[in-house]
């Protein structure tokens, strides 16, 4: 009896160190493979960034792009260029850091961004605006045009064209105020008497309201009135071709833009070449080029699918020759994108692919 309960006793002691100390399991050699190496796994929500760009990057980029027409303004126009376009960047620079503060948000200064647009809004104004315009204009683009909707990536409008319509509507006269360039030919220069030494009409004011063409070279250099940054189409093109062969700019915005102006300007000149302009003086006449490289290509207010990019610049190249032909206004560049912007809501819905998985209904 006594050695039955010894032999029991044993056996739960046994069975209780079985329980206490279980057997170890030998490693599985696999789970080398599963342990991250290097930076932790972080999980976020699209979208995702597949380049080493960044904003400030591109944005600092595009200002480099535009290093030509700046020259070519100070060239043509005097040292009155640099500064009305100083001015703008200060002021442009100081209203964004006056309402990041306000907002109490980070300091945005260094992507360029606030630098930019005051650079564009600068090179859309004739050279004789007056200085306390462009600061006007530029507190203008920044905080209704850029930080009332949010701030950057949030805008509907370019924030530098809102800037310019809002100056066009308060200060019309000064706005369509035109110098002459520094080397001009008043005896050459079409539509321009002795009495025009000082201010003269635009190439497209010329035809607009005197159907007198302007010489295409002149044009193609510069040296013709206009606004400080839209003379010089051969420096928008050295700018413009930088940038898409940077890809800080989207191809097919330049293109659809002008290939539409040419092709819808170009059916008019062959229906009659005396009452409408030639495609090339469509091209390069005006803000044409300024706007299509460095203004309708600006990432937040232009659409993002490819469908989408076509409608919009091509939407807008019609657009700019309706207004250029038919409107009440000689130009149209700034009109057609802005109306363009303000639309790219809807095309960025009715463009967007269809889903992996995903049924029509």
């Amino acid at each position: 009896m006594e050695k039955n309960e010894t032999t029991a006793s044993a056996q739960i002691l046994d069975t209780q160190k079985n329980v206490q100390e279980p057997p170890k399991l030998k490693k599985d050699p696999r789970e080398k493979l599963y342990k991250p190496k290097g930076r932790p796994l972080i999980l976020a929500s699209s979208p995702f960034s597949q380049t080493k760009d960044s904003v400030p990057k591109i944005m600092w980029f595009v200002s480099l792009a535009l290093s030509p027409t700046i020259i070519c303004s100070v060239i043509f126009f005097g040292i009155r260029s640099i500064y009305m376009i100083s001015t703008s960047i200060l002021a442009a620079l100081v209203t964004e850091f006056v309402i990041t503060r306000l907002r109490k948000q980070p300091d945005t200064l260094s992507d360029g961004s606030a630098f930019l647009t005051g650079l564009l809004l600068a090179l859309t104004l004739p050279p004789t605006f007056p200085i306390s315009g462009c600061i006007l204009g530029s507190v203008f683009a920044i905080f209704i045009g850029k930080q009332l909707f949010g701030g950057l990536g949030c805008n509907i409008f370019n924030p530098a064209l809102l800037g310019r319509a809002f100056l066009q509507a308060s200060f019309p006269v000064k706005m369509t105020t035109w110098t002459l360039p520094r080397f001009a030919d008043i005896h050459t220069y079409s539509g321009v008497t002795s009495a025009d030494a000082i201010t003269g009409a635009t190439p497209l004011g010329l035809f607009k309201y005197e159907n007198i063409v302007t010489d295409l070279k002149p044009l193609f250099l510069g040296n013709v009135g206009g606004s400080l940054g839209e003379t010089s189409a051969l420096a928008l093109l050295i700018g413009g071709i930088f940038l898409l062969m940077m890809r800080h700019a989207d191809w097919r915005i330049p293109v659809g833009f002008l290939g539409s102006v040419a092709f819808f300007g170009g059916i008019f000149w062959l229906v009659d070449s005396t009452a409408y302009p030639s495609p090339l003086f469509h091209l390069l006449s005006g803000g044409l080029l300024l706007g299509a490289f460095f203004m309708a290509t600006d990432m937040v207010t232009s659409p993002i699918t490819i469908k989408g990019t076509w409608i919009y610049s091509i939407g807008a190249g019609i657009l700019l020759v309706i207004i250029r032909l038919f409107g009440g206004l000689p130009e149209g560049v700034m009109y057609s994108i802005l109306i363009m912007n303000g639309l790219t809501p809807l095309i960025n819905r009715y463009t967007r692919p269809k889903f992996f998985g995903e049924a029509r209904a």
